[in-house]
């Protein structure tokens, strides 16, 4: 088999690297788009928090946390070092008692059956702010060791050459589709057609510019997150836990005394790549909020990213109907980083038929 993936994201780097170990020749094509959802993601690993009660959707996303160890460990075993990624452990705390009280209840559930979760404790708001020093002193917080973070564009990029290391091409391109017959042809950014018996959508907010001309309506559209970076310089941040307030924000840390807070949700916003004055301010409003000790962090940078948001909380990825040898993996909204490697393992089951670990079929196009 001859696959092309278009897009090498969270979910097109996983579904490549997943045919090519499985002997067909890949080819990936990126485009340098400003805003995408990989490239701005520092994200976190921890599903058994979520206040998401969508049965289907949850098994994804508990599976999606599940697989993060076999794809580490292989692609350490491949030479990969600069991962992104490490668990670190996870803060569940709230500033409502009933909320605080209902997230024990609902992690104690899920853990039930999740040992990569660890044993899960509850910290007194003293021993919670010893994990994470710049937490407000008054909140304890529920601790899942199995928590992890993630720096998405380290993550994409060492699936990508983990892929190209098995024999796998990778190019920087725009490639456009046209209709041939009952199937597609793929064009590069010069004009000439390149040769696949597959070809696979992976573009998150941009695919519906390369399904349109197909007459393909694709539900995906670009919701926009603005992420702040904030230095505390001189400390030492790297094992701090990921901390998740149970609102829509959350935060975590990296190597280089840097504390990253996010997002804003912005729908109906389109492409527009511009950090806002509403978005910072909410953002830090949030941050602040739950760890006042950040008031006095640096500003170092705000990244923006389109995730590439479907209808419904589902991911959108299986063959398109009507149309051979075309393929979509998108939909995946502010679930990307979790779900998107186990994702892209689930299409290339699909597309080489072979069974798959949960039911496939329930996140084919226009289902």
């Amino acid at each position: 088999m001859r696959a092309i993936v278009i897009g090498a994201g969270m979910f097109g780097a996983s579904t490549a690297l997943s045919l090519a170990r499985r002997g067909v020749q890949v080819q990936i094509f990126d485009h340098a788009h400003p805003g995408k959802a990989t490239m701005a993601g520092a994200g976190i690993v921890c599903p058994w928090a979520t206040k998401i009660e969508e049965a289907e959707w949850y098994r994804m996303y508990a599976a999606g946390a599940r697989f993060y160890d076999d794809l580490i460990a292989s692609l350490v075993a491949a030479g990969e070092t600069d991962l992104g990624y490490r668990k670190v452990g996870a803060l569940v705390t709230s500033t409502d008692p009933a909320e605080f009280e209902a997230a024990g209840r609902r992690i104690a559930a899920r853990v039930a059956d999740a040992p990569e979760a660890g044993e899960v404790r509850l910290l007194t708001p003293a021993e919670a702010q010893a994990k994470f020093p710049v937490l407000r002193p008054d909140v304890g917080a529920w601790f899942i060791p199995g928590g992890a973070r993630v720096d998405a564009r380290l993550l994409s990029a060492a699936m990508v050459r983990a892929a190209v290391a098995l024999g796998a091409e990778y190019r920087s391109d725009y490639l456009t589709l046209e209709r041939r017959g009952d199937g597609v042809i793929c064009r590069d950014g010069r004009g000439e057609v390149l040769a696949a018996d597959e070809v696979i959508v992976a573009s998150g907010a941009w695919a519906q510019q390369i399904l349109g001309p197909l007459g393909v309506q694709h539900p995906v559209k670009p919701q926009k997150g603005q992420i702040v970076h904030l230095r505390l310089n001189g400390v030492a941040t790297a094992h701090w836990p990921v901390l998740l307030p149970m609102t829509s924000h959350y935060m975590l840390a990296f190597d280089d005394s840097r504390v990253v807070v996010g997002a804003t949700r912005e729908d109906n916003s389109g492409f527009d790549y511009r950090v806002t004055a509403a978005g910072q301010a909410e953002v830090l409003a949030a941050g602040m909020a739950i760890a006042p000790g950040l008031r006095g962090a640096e500003i170092i940078e705000t990244r923006i990213g389109f995730r590439p948001a479907g209808p419904t909380v589902k991911p959108i990825f299986g063959r398109v109907p009507g149309i051979a040898g075309l393929s979509v993996a998108n939909g995946l909204g502010a679930g990307g980083i979790s779900i998107g490697p186990f994702a892209g393992k689930l299409l290339a089951d699909v597309l080489l038929g072979q069974p798959t670990e949960l039911p496939a079929a329930a996140y084919a196009p226009g289902v």
